[in-house]
């Protein structure tokens, strides 16, 4: 499998200029972890194709993909500094910049967030709530003195915030919320793809003192909770719509392939972009369908 990120490389401005600084601190990787959702919200919020493409919608679009992405990277890279010092992933030889921190760098991630706020008088109740969800979920996950992510199990479900960018994107095209089976099943799907990233973390977060459910677990017992997660997130939004719950069902497939065959989770790690473009093209394009030939 090509590697994502040695291909941007040639494209992105270097991480020793500013600009290059910020384009890889956005994780560029996993940019359709925010951005993918939206789509997937205004595909199931529109009732013609004409409301697939309209400003707004458009507008979320390129907010998640790249300022959201900021905002919650950049948070979480401020206040993980010292620990990073032990992370493989921010070495010299890893595939995340090491934050270098500076009045500038914060100044761009707050004004990251409040472009989120600058959507809140076009925005319906529903979506401003899921929008200040996903502010608030993504300071309190790595700002002290609620930071989140040092807590087993608030970690995870903290993390349902990935769901909420959909939310919002529902709400602007359909103007109301989406069923709650289906919120339900984003958010516990949410919370086994959180968990799931952190077990790579394992190691350097007990040399760090920090505890997550990850490292409360262990790493076969997390593995265990992550396919348990899609697992119940593939039978809920079956109740929603059988369909959409064999698309979720990759999920735990996916979990249980990986325990099977002892493939190494720091590695499998890096493949799950590709799951989730996969997974988000199949909803997407199942929805497109319905509305055009259905």
């Amino acid at each position: 499998m090509s590697d994502v990120t040695e291909r941007l490389e040639w494209l992105a401005p270097s991480e020793r200029t500013f600009a290059g600084y910020l384009f890889w601190l956005s994780r560029p990787r996993f940019w359709l972890y925010l951005a993918g959702p939206v789509v997937v919200g205004v595909t199931y919020g529109a009732s013609t194709t004409s409301d697939l493409f309209t400003p707004l919608s458009v507008a979320l679009f390129l907010y998640f993909l790249l300022p959201a992405n900021v905002f919650l990277y950049g948070i979480n890279d401020r206040f993980d500094a010292d620990i990073d010092e032990h992370n493989p992933k921010k070495s010299e030889g890893g595939r995340e910049v090491r934050y270098s921190g500076g009045n500038r760098v914060t100044g761009i991630v707050l004004v990251c967030g409040a472009l989120g706020v600058a959507f809140v008088p076009v925005l319906p109740i529903e979506s401003t709530v899921a929008m200040g969800a996903f502010l608030a979920l993504g300071a309190a996950y790595s700002v002290p003195p609620l930071r989140f992510k040092t807590t087993p199990v608030l970690d995870s479900v903290s993390n349902g915030l990935y769901v909420t960018p959909a939310l919002v994107a529902y709400g602007a095209v359909a103007g109301t919320a989406p069923p709650l089976l289906a919120v339900a099943s984003g958010w516990v799907w949410a919370m086994g793809m959180h968990t799931f990233s952190a077990i790579p973390d394992i190691d350097p977060d007990r040399e760090a003192g920090i505890d997550t459910t990850a490292t409360m677990l262990g790493e076969r017992a997390t593995l265990v909770y992550c396919g348990a997660c899609w697992l119940v997130a593939a039978g809920t939004m079956a109740l929603v719509d059988p369909r959409l719950g064999l698309v979720f069902l990759v999920y735990p497939l996916f979990a249980g392939v990986i325990g099977r065959l002892g493939v190494d989770i720091a590695r499998a790690y890096w493949w799950f972009p590709v799951l989730n473009t996969f997974a988000g093209m199949a909803l997407t394009m199942g929805r497109l369908w319905v509305m055009l030939y259905a």
